[in-house]
């Protein structure tokens, strides 16, 4: 066992973790003072209970080693509460239980970041049942067909999900996610414009109706963010070496531009670049690079970077246009983020992008990866959505959401103001 190797993944892990502490400042920030708890809330809620549910048999689903192509929904009955996993066997690089860790955090952060998209009007304890239907039923699944994957001796796919696995033998290259663009961001995305869709408009929904309350708290959650979004993209490594270096540096650059990228258009647009446009830019950037940072050379990162804040500084008006409330523009970051990470890959990936190969199967094979996990998420997604909003209810009464849902759902207020 490499015990370097083993600490790079553990501490990788720790820091994927900590993103979802970060999502929850981020979240909470953009909402009104009297919703911050609801809305960090739904983060918190998400690292309970999918840590739980990744445990008892989350990890069994998303990783099944039979060997071929998998199921695209089966589980590994061995793997059930991890019992198989407790020992490493002599040849392993790191425990198997590393691993377990390392993707936990995975399922936590991409179920936390659809929240976004129905804050201010949700219930906690709706919630929650929807939070543990779709890891099971949509996270889990796609999780497996993107990041379970086994490689031969000769370094040839030997088992896996179909969108690395299948693809490859279907077109001789898979599609390239390093880190999740598809099963995290694409897959969060969809989910949330399907929510957002379910439970409908917030009272008084317009453009400048919904002002962030605390801009402090979002660059602190954007600051969080990226500081963990290096464990998130070259943890996926699972070894520090070049790979890994790589993608760090492609997490600095990528980011860097889409912030300056995002500053820009809003100067452009709105007159003045502002603190939440610029902690936002860093996210879509971090989004983009997600997919495609262990497969672009760092110039083209920055060029990602510039693409993916741009089109995303333009993209969170959509919701205006189309009539939907995303509240905290999960679609116009994440959806959108992570469908530009994905598809330029097919153009600029090193070796098998077209300006390389002159070919267009990389385009080809990441265009199905995306477009599936976004079909899927958003159906499952609206169906589960909807089941809950009929038989429990998933909204709170206007009276409550106008009043502020923090003290009608938690019983607590974020700030008290005490006059002496």
């Amino acid at each position: 066992m490499d015990q370097g190797n083993t600490a790079f993944l553990l501490i990788a892990a720790a820091l994927v973790l900590l993103m979802t502490p970060g999502l929850a400042f981020f979240y909470g920030g953009l909402v009104k003072a009297k919703s911050v708890i609801s809305m960090m809330m739904m983060s918190f809620g998400a690292m309970g209970l999918i840590g739980v549910l990744w445990v008892l048999f989350g990890y069994a689903i998303a990783f099944p080693s039979a060997e071929g192509l998998s199921a695209p929904w089966s589980i590994d009955w061995s793997a059930i509460g991890l019992q198989s996993l407790l020992e490493t066997p002599e040849d392993a690089a790191f425990p198997p239980l590393a691993f377990v860790a390392f993707q936990a955090t995975f399922a936590i952060l991409t179920v936390a970041l659809i929240s976004g998209a129905i804050a201010d009007r949700a219930k906690f304890g709706a919630w929650m049942i929807f939070a543990g239907i779709w890891a099971v039923v949509v996270y889990f699944p796609v999780a497996s067909w993107v990041f379970n994957f086994g490689l031969a001796d000769d370094g040839s796919f030997a088992y896996g999900g179909w969108i690395t696995y299948g693809l490859q033998q279907a077109f001789g290259v898979g599609a390239i996610d390093f880190a999740g663009g598809t099963a995290v961001h694409i897959n969060a995305g969809a989910a949330a414009l399907a929510l957002a869709l379910v439970l409908g408009k917030r009272v008084g929904f317009s453009k400048g109706a919904h002002v962030p309350h605390n801009p402090p708290f979002v660059l602190l959650g954007a600051g969080l963010l990226w500081f963990g979004w290096f464990g998130f993209n070259a943890g996926s490594e699972l070894a520090a070496d070049g790979t890994a270096a790589l993608a760090f540096v492609n997490t600095i650059a990528a980011p860097a531009a889409a912030l300056l990228a995002w500053l820009v258009v809003e100067k452009i647009k709105d007159g003045k670049p502002t603190s939440v446009g610029a902690a936002s830019g860093a996210v879509a950037g971090l989004v983009a690079i997600t997919p495609a940072c262990a497969s672009l050379t760092p110039v083209w990162a920055i060029v990602l970077g510039l693409v993916a804040g741009a089109v995303c500084a333009v993209a969170i008006d959509l919701k205006f246009k189309f009539g939907f409330d995303d509240s905290l523009d999960v679609v116009g970051i994440h959806l959108v983020g992570g469908l530009i990470g994905t598809l330029y890959l097919g153009v600029f990936a090193n070796g098998t992008g077209l300006i390389y190969s002159g070919e267009l199967t990389q385009l080809a094979v990441q265009a199905i990866a995306a477009f599936s996990v976004l079909a899927y998420s958003f159906i499952l997604t609206f169906v589960i959505g909807f089941a809950i909003q009929k038989i429990v209810g998933f909204r709170v009464r206007n009276e409550d959401e106008i009043a502020g849902i923090d003290t009608a759902v938690h019983g607590e207020d974020a700030y008290k103001l005490e006059l002496v």
